[in-house]
């Protein structure tokens, strides 16, 4: 499948928020649905890397669309309501912690977006993609977007769709197993999960062990 060349914008092009250009000009060539996609969860010590795509109506698009980094978890959880009652496809997908551990996290976050598109109710045919890589296996053209959370809202609209569902997961994993607060961290390495993990140690199944500090 043939792919459009990544581009690396300046700091100073970065526009203030999110916008529909890379859409729009998708749209005057003929390639429509547009599809967005993104990960969340890449850093943590725990829990799946997750992933979404969304496909926006550019006739109704959400209010306050933005990175989800730059969105507190109140914000996020109101702008993720407004994309799933508006958008006009969104899908979602995981990667295990023991599936990163026997691959790599750029590959299981690859993977999570690949079959994030995949199950897409609408087929795009253009994909949208945050970062310099492409995920292989993808069923049209596709683009990568360095910052492309911070420039498209279709991956700005992923990104939220992503981090919302894993926090969620990550919750419920806390109330499951509340030694380890990952209703409050989910997953990352603060002190208290650090100090958690040195006195019952890892999860099987949920903590990364390719990771540090379990790797040996």
């Amino acid at each position: 499948m043939s792919r459009l060349r990544s581009d690396s914008p300046l700091l100073f092009e970065l526009p203030v928020r999110p916008d529909f250009s890379f859409e729009n000009e998708a749209r005057r060539e003929g390639r429509w649905p547009v599809a967005g996609t993104d990960e969340a969860g890449r850093g943590p010590l725990a829990g799946p890397v997750m992933a979404a795509a969304v496909i926006l109506d550019p006739d109704n698009i959400p209010d306050g669309l933005d990175d989800s980094k730059r969105l507190d978890a109140a914000a996020r959880e109101l702008v993720f309501a407004d994309i799933l009652a508006r958008a006009v496809a969104v899908s979602f997908a995981s990667v295990c912690a023991g599936t990163i551990d026997s691959g790599d996290i750029r590959k299981a976050s690859l993977e999570a977006m690949r079959r994030s598109v995949a199950t897409l109710g609408v087929a795009p045919l253009l994909v949208l993609a945050d970062g310099r890589d492409v995920p292989p296996g993808l069923p049209c053209l596709a683009r990568a977007v360095v910052k492309g959370d911070q420039r498209s809202q279709s991956i700005a609209a992923a990104s939220i769709v992503a981090k919302v569902m894993r926090d969620r997961m990550m919750a419920r994993a806390g109330a499951c197993d509340p030694r380890y607060g990952f209703e409050v961290h989910m997953g990352y390495a603060t002190v208290r999960h650090r100090a958690a993990i040195v006195e019952h140690g890892p999860v099987t199944r949920l903590h990364r062990m390719s990771f540090a500090p379990f790797r040996v």
